[in-house]
C-alpha cells in the first residue's frame, strides 16, 4: 500500500513539475498575435481554396497584416470589392486585378475525337493520364474523368454527359484556379472575364503536326498561321504547331474565328453572325 501511495506520490509530483515547465516555456516564448488578423479574416470569404497562393483564409490574413506592400497579394473569390474593404481596414493600398473566369481549351468531344479504347481503371484524370496517353488518338486532349469538377468547390465545372467534356459556369466561377491546378493535361487556364461573357479562344493545346492533330480530332489547330495573319492586333502567336490568343491583346474582333479553317478558335457571348458571314467561313473551310 506504502509503495502505491509513494508513486502516485512521484507521479503526481513529476506532472506538477512538467505542467511547470510547460507554462515557463509558453510563457518565455509567447508571441502576441496582432488582432487585426482576426478582423481581415472575418472580411475574406473564407472558401480556403488557396487560390490566393496561401494555404488558406487564415494564412493569407497574416500576410495581408504583416506586409506593408500588399499590391502582390489577391483574393480570387473576394476580388477587388473584398481586397478594397481589407486594404481600408489596414489602410494601405489595395490591389486590382482584372476579373477571370476559367476556360477549357479542349473542344474534343465524342463526335469531334472518336474514341479507340475504353479505360477501366480509378475514375480519375490524374490516375488515367499517369498510365497512358488516353481513350483517344489525341494524348494532349481533355480525359474527362471529371477531376476539375470534383476540386472545384463552387459547383461552377461539371462534365457535359454528351460530349464529355467540362463546362464552366462564368456566374460561378471564383477563378480560385483548383480546376487549373486538378487537370493533368493543362487545358483549363484563367482568362479575362470580359462583359456579357465575351470570349475568343483557341480551344486545342495539341502541338502535334497539323496532319497528325486533325486525324486525332476534327477541330484541331493545325497551325496554319492564318489567324495570325488576318489579326490586326498582333494577338495571336503560333508556336508548336498550336495557336494561342493573348486575351490582353485581343480587341474580339472575331476576325480570325472566321478565319480558321478548322473551327478550332471558340467565340462565345457574341449576336448571331449574318448569314454572308457564315457562308463564307463554311467556304474556307469547305476549300481546305
Amino acid at each position: 500500500m506504502e509503495s502505491l501511495v509513494t508513486t502516485v506520490l512521484i507521479v503526481g509530483g513529476l506532472g506538477a513539475l512538467l505542467a511547470l515547465l510547460l507554462f515557463l516555456v509558453a510563457k518565455k516564448f509567447y508571441v502576441e498575435e496582432d488582432p487585426r488578423i482576426d478582423e481581415v479574416e472575418k472580411m475574406l470569404p473564407g472558401a480556403n481554396c488557396g487560390g490566393c497562393g496561401f494555404a488558406g483564409c487564415r494564412a493569407m490574413s497574416e500576410a495581408l497584416v504583416s506586409k506593408d506592400d500588399i499590391s502582390a497579394l489577391f483574393c480570387p473569390v473576394g476580388g477587388d470589392e473584398c481586397m478594397k474593404k481589407v486594404a481600408g481596414y489596414l489602410g494601405k493600398a489595395a490591389p486590382e486585378k482584372e476579373p477571370m473566369v476559367a476556360v477549357v481549351r479542349c473542344a474534343g468531344s465524342c463526335d469531334n475525337r472518336p474514341r479507340n479504347n475504353r479505360f477501366d481503371g480509378a475514375k480519375s484524370c490524374l490516375v488515367a493520364s499517369s498510365l497512358y496517353a488516353g481513350e483517344t488518338g489525341c494524348p494532349f486532349g481533355c480525359i474527362g474523368l471529371g477531376d476539375c469538377a470534383v476540386k472545384c468547390e463552387f459547383g461552377a465545372l461539371s462534365i457535359n454527359p454528351v460530349t464529355g467534356l467540362p463546362e464552366v459556369d462564368d456566374e460561378k466561377c471564383t477563378a480560385c484556379g483548383a480546376c487549373v491546378k486538378a487537370c493533368p493535361k493543362g487545358i483549363i487556364e484563367l482568362r479575362k472575364k470580359a462583359k456579357r461573357g465575351l470570349k475568343i479562344y483557341v480551344s486545342c493545346v495539341n502541338k502535334d503536326k497539323g496532319a497528325v492533330a486533325r486525324k486525332a480530332c476534327k477541330v484541331a489547330c493545325i497551325g496554319c498561321g492564318k489567324c495570325a495573319k488576318v489579326c490586326p492586333h498582333d494577338a495571336i502567336v503560333v508556336e508548336n504547331n498550336l495557336a494561342y490568343i493573348d486575351y490582353s491583346k485581343c480587341k474580339m474582333c472575331r476576325k480570325c474565328v472566321v478565319e480558321c479553317p478548322t473551327g478550332a478558335i471558340v467565340e462565345c457571348g457574341f449576336p448571331p453572325r449574318k448569314v454572308a458571314e457564315n457562308d463564307a467561313n463554311s467556304s474556307n473551310k469547305v476549300a481546305e
